[in-house]
């Protein structure tokens, strides 16, 4: 829902806050796979493969003063951004399947727990943040492309988790939006 101008409205843990966010207008994708911004100067169009990937990644994660973690369900991936500067991936992520989905929406990473291990599901969950109910993110030591999913966290593989944990902390803002195919 939004408000007037550019006030949106933000859900954390269940509660709706209006939030002043700048947002210099809806993107436009250039030919080339670079966002444009209505009213702002163009984004930095690289044709290297990294800072292209970085940049169509930037696409629906909204804009934020602080950090936030962005989790892309339709393109199974998450990466972590200030502004509209990627600090961290985009990485592949395997998310909920369709019997148990990701939450979508805003949410706050409440819980962190380096090596976590699941009781519910009897296996580890190397750098734990929870950021909704029993979801987190959390690293695992097989790959990501396999399986039809997790019981509704966000698994990124070990490195890429270890190096996501050593930048948030508790509190660290999460944005889950889309729709994982096939689900």
């Amino acid at each position: 829902m939004t408000l007037e101008g550019r006030f949106g409205r933000l859900r954390w843990c269940g509660l709706a806050t209006a939030v002043a966010v700048v947002v210099p207008g809806p993107p436009s994708y250039a030919a080339d796979g670079g966002i444009r911004h209505a009213g702002a100067s163009p984004v930095a169009r690289d044709h290297v493969g990294v800072a292209a990937a970085r940049a169509r990644a930037r696409g629906r994660c909204p804009a934020w003063r602080g950090k936030v973690i962005c989790v892309d369900l339709t393109r199974q991936r998450l990466w972590m951004q200030r502004g509209h500067r990627t600090l961290f991936g985009p990485v592949p992520a395997r998310t909920g399947r369709w019997s148990r989905p990701t939450r979508t929406g805003w949410f706050r990473v409440w819980w962190r727990h380096k090596f976590h291990w699941s009781t519910a599901f009897n296996s580890p969950m190397p750098f734990s943040q929870f950021f909704t109910g029993g979801q987190a993110i959390h690293g695992v030591y097989g790959s990501v492309a396999t399986g039809p999913g997790s019981h509704g966290c966000v698994n990124l593989d070990y490195e890429a988790a270890r190096r996501l944990w050593r930048m948030t902390r508790t509190g660290q803002a999460v944005y889950v939006w889309g729709r994982k195919p096939g689900t």
